[in-house]
């Protein structure tokens, strides 16, 4: 399992018990869209997008991949390779400049995976936890 940091760590054992209001205020930002990956109806991982623009910027038109997750008995199968894929051709579709996506710093697969699809490292975002 890819390694985390302590500030990500999730506040309910239960999704039932999340707050509906701040999963329907994340439903109902219109530049943020959820899909599912799925194969032969079976659901293999999903995805979040988020557009963006920094109008300060000649080439200020972004998509975000904030998460790109598939399920771990499906990894090295092509479905994150099929999925970057298509974000890139919805990215063009939508007139965007570039895409963008993070991960944890120790998360050597992702961080691999991203390179070989094409992304290089930008710039690095630091965490202080205030506690």
């Amino acid at each position: 399992m890819e390694s985390h940091s302590p500030l990500n760590e999730i506040t309910h054992e239960d999704a039932a018990a999340v707050a509906d209001d701040g999963f329907r205020a994340h439903l109902d930002d219109g530049a943020i869209t959820d899909y599912l990956v799925v194969d032969d109806d079976e659901t293999v991982g999903f995805v979040t997008l988020e557009a963006g623009e920094r109008p300060s910027r000649e080439r200020g038109r972004y998509l975000d991949v904030v998460n790109l997750e598939i399920d771990p008995e499906h990894r090295n199968e092509g479905y994150g390779s099929a999925v970057l894929d298509r974000v890139t051709e919805t990215a063009r579709d939508d007139d965007r400049d570039y895409l963008t996506v993070s991960c944890e710093w120790d998360n050597d697969g992702a961080r691999r995976f991203y390179r070989d699809a094409g992304f290089e490292p930008k710039q690095v975002t630091y965490a202080r936890s205030l506690d």
